[in-house]
């Protein structure tokens, strides 16, 4: 029989011999604000024509107002996924094929997938080593005369440096989007998260902080940036009402409408925002407060004047003076218990279709097509900082599916300390 001291890899006990209280988002207010519509009958009010239904229903237009509130937006849009919000804030500006539109490698592929949809080239710039946002000096770097747009992506839980973004857009007269899918209540000074950029906005799936199971928020102050996403979102192409190009552009309409039942339960979860933000924030202090000290680890960076609402604690490590990979090491915390452990995150430049430039058709397009003022290519080496990150530097812990009361927080800091008091036992093993 094995000492309960063994590392659980080597068939020691784990620390955490019980799975933790999953991440649970619906209460008993979501569920009677469900029924409260079902009793309508009125589960979609949308008409893809003009008229007041073009707006949608009560519930969805509530909603929409509350979060434009909450967020201090002029304008928020609610839409049926955040995908659907990308796609549609990349359509809005007005970009043209071949247009240049420069995202991160570190975000969900749907970042920069929404630049393809509208037959424009996504151009990757490299991540800031402290807070795994997009480096605004990279992006510097990225600009060419093709560019319209930069789309960052408050990844993690924090904002991206929004006033050097601003500042570079501003001066080479480009767009800024912002994808805060996993930052929502985070604030960068006084102002909530994706509400510095022209375009921002919210994912509300699976283990967000607002959760309803699908759907998307997209916020703006610019009144005809605002028009132009409303028309997106619902069939543009039979209200517009212009025939001059420019009203013209981009205006093939879908149906990105969100659901009388998901505003609804949405709006609920809004409104616990503030207190599931705090939450996670205690966790957070709690595993600061654990963890410090530990060697070759380091910790959450949080960027001056930033809020962290931490979707992912987010760690690197020192893999060179550990004598340990990172690998190794998110293999003995997975051994012990410990719940939603992150060995890298993601390259998205190195994917398939990127990689290998397919995407509409099988011949490069929009690549090779005659709308590309130059050649973009992805291969590894493009983003260094994130490359070595996600291959041997970064760790993570996906604080967003677990309740982690104080008690399992506690437990996956004593996880942790067991690992790092037998780096030798890792060490020596092949």
């Amino acid at each position: 029989m094995h000492e309960e001291s063994a590392l659980a890899l080597l068939g020691g006990k784990p620390v955490i011999d019980h799975p933790l209280s999953e991440f649970k988002a619906i209460g008993e207010d979501d569920i009677n604000a469900v029924v409260d519509v079902m009793r309508t009958g009125v589960l979609s009010a949308y008409i893809g024509a003009r008229g007041p239904a073009f707006m949608g229903g009560p519930t969805v237009q509530r909603f929409e107002a509350e979060a434009a509130t909450y967020f201090g937006a002029r304008h928020a849009i609610a839409v049926n996924s955040w995908t659907s919000g990308l796609i549609a804030s990349v359509g809005a500006i007005g970009i043209e094929p071949g247009d240049e539109v420069i995202t991160t490698p570190w975000t969900m592929a749907a970042t920069a997938t929404a630049i393809l949809h509208w037959n424009g080239i996504p151009v990757f710039a490299d991540i800031d080593p402290d807070t795994f946002n997009i480096d605004p000096a990279s992006v510097e770097r990225c600009i060419t005369p093709r560019t319209r747009a930069v789309m960052a992506v408050d990844i993690f839980g924090q904002s991206a440096d929004m006033p050097a973004l601003r500042h570079l857009c501003e001066r080479h007269g480009i767009k800024l989007l912002v994808d805060t899918a996993q930052s929502p209540g985070a604030r960068i000074g006084a102002r909530y998260a994706g509400t510095l950029a022209d375009i921002g906005g919210f994912s509300l799936n699976y283990h967000k902080h607002i959760h309803c199971g699908e759907g998307g928020i997209i916020v703006t102050d610019d009144d005809h940036l605002a028009h132009r996403l409303r028309l997106i979102r619902n069939h543009a192409e039979a209200v517009i009402d212009s025939n001059r190009p420019q009203d013209l552009c981009n205006m093939l309409g879908y149906n990105f409408r969100m659901g009388e039942i998901e505003a609804a339960i949405a709006s609920v979860q809004l409104r616990r925002l503030a207190e599931r933000v705090a939450g996670r924030q205690r966790v957070a202090d709690q595993l600061n407060k654990g963890l410090s000290g530990l060697p070759h680890l380091r910790l959450p960076q949080v960027a001056t004047d930033c809020t962290h609402v931490y979707y992912v604690y987010g760690m690197t490590l020192d893999v060179d003076a550990l004598g340990v990979s990172r690998d190794r090491l998110a293999q003995a915390l997975r051994a012990e218990g410990v719940p939603g452990v992150m060995a890298g995150y993601q390259n998205i430049h190195l994917l398939p279709v990127f990689r290998n430039r397919i995407a509409y058709g099988t011949g490069g397009f929009p690549w090779t097509s005659s709308y590309a003022g130059r050649e973009v290519r992805y291969a590894e080496g493009l983003c260094p900082v994130a490359e070595s990150y996600h291959s041997t530097r970064f760790l993570g812990l996906a604080t967003c599916l677990c309740e982690f009361t104080p008690a399992d927080t506690q437990l996956v800091i004593d996880a942790f300390h067991k690992v790092w008091g037998r780096l030798d036992t890792l060490r020596a093993m092949p």
